[in-house]
């Protein structure tokens, strides 16, 4: 196991019930009735060769908070299926990684990019409250496939304002291309979204990449259904270095 934190006032342990305020929906009822594997399940490059990768063991913890999201996807029950062009390989591993939050509460950045993807303590980055963003560094532009994304799954709950982007432009303002938004009120100001939001779990959610060209890959969110916070356990970039 990596370093373990212990710190007694986000007590991160084998509760892990965290409470939350402000959160983007008010819960009292789980108003989702949908048994719709995510969106990112099946698809991709027609012809294609599947794309694989280690998936976690399940881990659950703490009882959940109920999540009062519009449209929500629930969790898959396997790993999804995803095909990608032939020669596709993880661009990301290792990967320099940069954020809004440059002193993250718990974990360290290059925690996103190591290939670890378990959910206990040490395996997680927690960043602040409200919109932020990890971006990856690929080194140099990429024609990008997929983007297999881990938020904290040990526990169920909906991430808010999920967005991914890619752009050869490090500051995101020019050249950006979104992959995968499913902010649907547009409370992020990145754009309404039309994507679902989803339950995590250790299957994680594939982005299709769309054969998106771009050196960088940024990903936000606001918060989640259990509490405030933000976090990151692995994100993998799948693609072809131009």
């Amino acid at each position: 196991m990596k370093n373990k934190l212990m710190l007694p006032v986000l007590c991160i342990s084998s509760a892990l019930a965290f409470s939350g305020c402000g959160e983007k929906s008010k819960t009292t009822t789980d108003s989702s009735g949908s048994t719709t594997p995510p969106a990112s399940s099946g698809g991709g490059t027609p012809g294609g060769v599947p794309l694989k990768t280690q998936i976690p063991p399940e881990l659950i913890e703490g009882t959940p908070k109920p999540m009062d999201v519009p449209n929500l996807v629930q969790a898959p029950s396997k790993t999804p299926e995803f095909l990608v062009p032939a020669g596709t390989e993880l661009l990301s591993k290792g990967k320099k990684v940069t954020s809004s939050d440059a002193n993250p509460i718990i974990g360290s950045l290059d925690l996103i990019t190591d290939g670890d993807k378990e959910a206990g303590e040490g395996y997680f980055v927690e960043l602040q409250e409200g919109t932020q963003w990890v971006q990856i560094d690929l080194e140099k532009s990429a024609v990008i496939s997929a983007i297999w994304l881990w938020h904290f799954h040990s526990q169920k709950r909906a991430y808010n304002d999920v967005v991914i982007q890619v752009s050869d432009d490090a500051e995101f303002k020019t050249g950006v291309t979104t992959l995968y938004n499913n902010d649907y009120d547009d409370s992020s100001k990145l754009g309404k979204g039309a994507d679902g939001p989803y339950v995590e779990s250790r299957f994680g959610l594939i982005a299709d990449g769309k054969s998106s060209k771009g050196r960088y890959v940024r990903l936000y969110s606001k918060g989640n259904t259990s509490n405030d916070m933000n976090h990151y356990i692995e994100v993998e970039v799948f693609g072809k270095a131009s």
